[in-house]
């Protein structure tokens, strides 16, 4: 794990390394575009979360539309199963 912490001096060099490569000009525009990417990858992680959430309230708690649709497709099964028996 040692091989992974970054100390201060770490930081200065790779700092001036970009500094070097992009220039002053370039790295607020970097970062604002960095910020902007990150945001965006957060508001799509909440918006899976937020849809998955719904498909979980929906399936728990179905609404009345399709309480009335399960109900009249029961009742119209069981009514021909009925005829059925009554026809044998």
């Amino acid at each position: 794990m040692q091989l992974l912490m970054i100390g201060t001096s770490e930081l200065l060099i790779i700092g001036g390394a970009v500094l070097l490569l992009f220039g002053g000009k370039k790295i607020p525009e970097l970062m604002r575009s960095l910020g902007k990417g990150v945001k965006e990858f957060k508001d799509g992680m909440n918006e899976v979360g937020n849809s998955s959430s719904q498909q979980e309230d929906n399936s728990v708690n179905p609404d009345e539309n399709t309480q009335e649709k399960i109900h009249a497709d029961y009742s119209s099964r069981e009514t021909g199963i009925n005829e059925k028996e009554k026809g044998q």
